[in-house]
């Protein structure tokens, strides 16, 4: 039975989807452990000079699963895991699907503000934190959050100072294994985090059938083996990263993933060079660093098949220095962390695989372009995605009245990407609806930014638009109006980092004006703040510049 705050497949669609093979009624718990009885002493995992095999891997998976039953976790338990790329984030995963508690993804970059949010909404238990990360103290923050956060019981840290009451170190999350309870593989398995336009990311829901199949169709896709070597460079909590075909599909096929600590070219290609990596991947801006690091110097990247790039818009122009700069095929990808992914294939002409994302990786996928009112464009045309399917979600968790909204009433889920399908069904991704800034990868609620700035005592208005970059994709720019003194783009960051917003969500840019231009309808007309924060000379006809 599916957790209660989720939307089941309604009843005739699930039974089509397992009778035809698609759900095959395997737990992802269960499937490590029929990997490990297949590749045995094989690597599974790499970090750094840290190695651990298949066997390895499935007993300590069986035997944190039983630290967690032992230390009061239940079976349905919401766990928030914000780990960073360590051995430990894949072992707590697996642990909490095996004993059937459900892990809740989180950034290792989310602070005050998103954590809260996390462990109110998913009525979480427990929370796995690092420690001291990157000069942030995790432990600190969980603390805070077992006094704020009613629900919340226990904390696990994986680097956790001695004698701190009401945290456990992960170490000791340990106990001989025990018969776990039956999986229920049409049940939730984990939750991925929305990027879409609300102040909060949404929780959404993926259960161990949909995401099985999810990550073996993209794998066969891939042609992925035993002899292939993963390079998680990017976050691995990114369904990304996780599961396209990422960490899981490399274990599900028997190779071996390298855990990269950030995408840096220089950490990164000594990674590729020693452990003969053969496919990774990443976002535009990271492609576009490894290139001009390739200029710039020697590197043994002979081991490369594939370069998957995703997570934004690849311009043509970057994606045609891909297969000659970095010397391996490119594959573009379109995903999302709800369901659709659409890929280029291998076989894909020179020009399809530069200028378009491929085409849905499931034969099963339904994709609809429609108009404004929801009617059906000719072919060719551009309009709004719409998507259901076998990996596809019916719905957010504990989001009844945004759901209303977000799918239509036959259950297709409206993404808020502007596409267009060509006549072999590929697609081309044009825009987006929402009022949403990819920077870096990052995807970030322009709505959220306005709502943080309007706690500074000294802003009255904020409009928060986003701007080209050739490093970042966008960078985030907010027009302010201040009916005093106006405080400083460092002193703004400064009083957005103590309310807990993480660091890639702070304003790169700030201008102060004294009136918003508005639209006919009396809304703040976003377009015309987005030119004129291209042309920062251009006049402002709607404002005066002070």
């Amino acid at each position: 039975m599916m957790l209660q705050g989720c939307t089941p497949w309604p009843a005739e669609t699930a039974a089509r989807y397992r009778s035809d093979g698609t759900w095959r009624g395997e737990s992802l718990g269960d499937l490590l452990r029929s990997w490990a009885r297949r590749n045995g002493s094989a690597t599974a995992l790499v970090k750094g000079e840290r190695r651990l095999s298949y066997r390895e891997l499935d007993e300590r998976v069986d035997r944190m699963a039983a630290g967690f039953l032992r230390q009061g976790i239940r079976p349905g338990d919401r766990v928030v895991l914000q780990l960073p790329n360590v051995p430990e984030f894949v072992i707590v995963a697996f642990a909490l699907f095996r004993m059937g508690a459900k892990p809740v993804f989180s950034l290792a970059s989310h602070r005050a503000s998103e954590i809260r949010h996390l462990c109110e909404l998913s009525g979480a238990a427990a929370y796995v934190v690092p420690g001291t990360y990157r000069g942030f103290d995790h432990v600190a923050l969980a603390l805070r959050m077992l006094d704020e956060v009613p629900a919340l019981r226990q904390v696990f840290a994986l680097d956790a100072p001695g004698g701190v009451a009401g945290v456990t170190p992960l170490a000791e999350v340990d106990a001989e294994p025990v018969e776990p309870p039956p999986a229920d593989p049409s049940d939730v398995a984990f939750f991925l985090l929305s990027g879409g336009t609300t102040a909060l990311p949404k929780l959404i829901p993926r259960t161990h059938d949909d995401y099985a199949y999810q990550v073996r169709t993209v794998a066969g896709i891939c042609g992925l083996t035993s002899a292939d070597v993963y390079l998680a460079a990017l976050p691995v909590e990114f369904n990304f990263t996780w599961g396209c075909p990422g960490v899981i599909g490399t274990l599900a096929s028997g190779g071996r993933v390298v855990l990269a600590e950030d995408p840096a070219p220089d950490d990164c290609f000594a990674a590729i060079e020693r452990e003969r990596v053969t496919f990774t991947s990443v976002v535009p801006t990271v492609a576009q660093l490894w290139l001009e690091a390739v200029e710039w110097g020697a590197a043994d990247l002979s081991s490369l098949r594939m370069i998957q790039i995703g997570g934004a818009r690849l311009q043509p122009e970057l994606a045609a220095r891909i297969e000659p700069g970095l010397g391996c095929r490119l594959q573009q990808v379109f995903g999302m962390a709800e369901g659709l992914l659409s890929m280029s294939r291998a076989d894909d002409d020179p020009a399809s695989v530069l200028e378009t994302q491929g085409r849905p990786v499931s034969p099963a996928d339904e994709v609809r372009i429609v108009d404004e009112r929801g009617d059906d464009v000719p072919p060719g045309a551009a309009g709004e995605l719409l998507t259901r399917g076998p990996y596809t979600l019916r719905g957010y968790y504990r989001a009844e009245e945004h759901n209303r909204r977000a799918f239509t009433a036959d259950g297709f889920y409206r993404t808020g990407d502007v596409a267009r399908l060509t006549s072999e069904g590929r697609l081309v991704i044009e825009g987006r609806l929402k009022d949403v800034i990819i920077r870096g990868g990052d995807k970030i609620s322009a709505g959220e930014v306005e709502g943080h700035l309007l706690t500074h005592p000294r802003i009255a208005r904020a409009a928060v638009v986003p701007v080209p970059d050739e490093f970042l994709g966008e960078r985030i720019y907010a027009f302010l109006v201040s009916p005093g003194e106006r405080p400083g783009l460092a002193e703004l960051k400064q009083a957005l980092h103590e309310r807990g917003l993480a660091e890639f969500k702070l304003p790169d840019r700030v201008e102060f004006v004294t009136a918003f231009p508005l639209t006919p309808l009396g809304k703040v007309d976003k377009k015309v703040l987005a030119a004129a924060a291209m042309d920062r000379d251009a006049p402002r006809e709607w404002a005066q510049e002070g």
